[in-house]
């Protein structure tokens, strides 16, 4: 497919992204030049590390050729550098509209084949993409969705009326419009996605679908299978509407089918899935600690050769011990520090009092009720804040000044200028 632009009026400067670390602005201008008059480029890089952010902006000089620019966009556009296919777009100053949402759209279950380019050339016929990308993890591989931004609305609607589940290299994808994370998942009643798992591995897609009509019109359903086809068990389910996602998780929820029960539940975002597990290993943390706080100690400068049942042993006597641990390496030798647990504050004190500083296979223990970590981390702050004001003295304790002439810049290094090219714009800010 033709690959479609446009223009910005007044705009001659360009994003760079997915640009290889190793990048610089000098192989990025050896590029860019061989289309116009490069102005400035400017590789964005850590302020304190100056290692490549992995983008760049490129400005032309509109004064001198006016197209340029767009011309870059349309030859030069998922062009390796360094072995990466770059992806530019348009340079938008203004964040009130890269941040507006409209005419962006989120497209799932991609097949790992489909890149950058792929996805441009399928979408590219229903209007002009100001940006499109697959989002890819730390290897460089295909997370199975991506996005598209067109420049109207218009063209996001075509594109969502023509594609959503079609099929695109072997997968049935889903088209939809892009929402923000603070939308998405705001309410639980209303929702097109149904995860479904506990399916029995002869079901396929078309057994899925099947079960799916019966509640409502469905867009699709897909099995989610391993790399050698194999069927993980669990798959998706997308409705036309969200009556009918309801009905079909009330109804599949227990449902038995092909001799086993399944559960039917609204699909969640990995990012939902994860703070969702998050809160509820904190609040069972939470309930834990409140549960045995005042009753479990820490112990330290233990023997190597001192053992659970010995920690048990010796703590014994203070009183009913629900827990004693000894904490071991992956290959189980001691480490030195464990926990004895009892069943009251009482007798927790009493354990304190008579073993801090008692010998045990000729080392003295140090015995303490357990803190946890971040109540342990602020008390060593203050301590160290304490002894570092106490040994600077009075009127030492002030950072040094330092030297003239010596300046942090809170950017990176200015923009790129070549010779030979008079009065291009600036490079924007990084």
């Amino acid at each position: 497919a033709t690959t479609t632009t446009t223009t910005p009026p007044q705009n001659s400067s360009l994003y760079v992204g997915d640009l290889d670390r190793e990048a610089t602005e000098a192989s990025l201008y050896e590029l860019f030049s061989q289309v116009g008059p490069v102005a400035s480029i400017r590789v964005c890089r850590d302020a304190v590390t100056r290692r490549s952010l992995g983008y760049a902006y490129v400005n032309y000089n509109s004064a001198l050729d006016p197209a340029a620019a767009e011309r870059a966009l349309e030859a030069l556009n998922y062009t390796p550098v360094n072995g990466k296919p770059i992806r530019i777009m348009w340079s938008h100053r203004d964040p009130a509209f890269r941040k507006s949402g409209v005419g962006n759209i989120f497209i799932k279950n991609l097949d790992k084949d489909i890149d950058n380019k792929a996805l441009h050339d399928t979408f590219s016929q229903f209007g002009m993409i100001l940006s499109c990308k697959v989002a890819t993890d730390a290897t460089g591989q295909s997370k199975g969705y991506g996005f598209v931004h067109f420049e109207t609305e218009e063209g996001a609607n075509l594109a969502i009326e023509k594609v959503n589940g079609m099929q695109l290299a072997d997968k049935v994808v889903y088209v939809g419009p892009f929402l923000k994370r603070l939308d998405r998942g705001a309410s639980d009643s209303k929702f097109t996605n149904v995860f479904v798992k506990n399916l029995a591995e002869d079901v396929d897609d078309a057994a899925l679908m099947k079960l799916a009509e019966e509640y409502g019109e469905c867009i699709s359903a897909v099995i989610m299978r391993d790399d050698k086809g194999k069927s993980k068990c669990f798959g998706f389910i997308n409705y036309a509407d969200t009556d009918a996602a309801g009905k079909a998780v009330e109804a599949l929820t227990g449902k038995e089918v092909a001799g086993k029960s399944l559960y039917a539940g609204r699909a969640q975002k990995k990012a939902e899935r994860e703070a969702m597990l998050r809160s509820q290993f904190e609040e069972k943390r939470a309930e834990r600690l409140q549960k045995y706080q005042g009753m479990n100690l820490y112990i330290k400068n233990l023997h190597d050769e001192v053992t659970d049942d010995m920690l048990r042993e010796e703590f014994a006597p203070f009183g009913s011990i629900t827990s004693a641990k000894v904490m071991a390496d992956d290959k189980g030798k001691s480490k030195g520090f464990g926990f004895v647990c009892y069943t009251s504050h009482e007798e927790a004190t009493r354990a304190v009092t008579e073993m801090n500083g008692k010998m045990l296979k000729g080392k003295p223990l140090y015995v303490a009720l357990a803190q946890r970590k971040e109540v342990r981390r602020v008390q060593l702050t203050q301590q160290l804040t304490q002894q570092r004001m106490a040994m600077a003295g009075p009127g030492r304790g002030g950072p040094a000044p330092m030297g003239p002439g010596v300046m942090f810049p809170p950017g990176g290094p200015a923009p790129m200028f070549y010779p030979g090219m008079p009065g291009g714009p600036p490079g924007p800010r990084g």
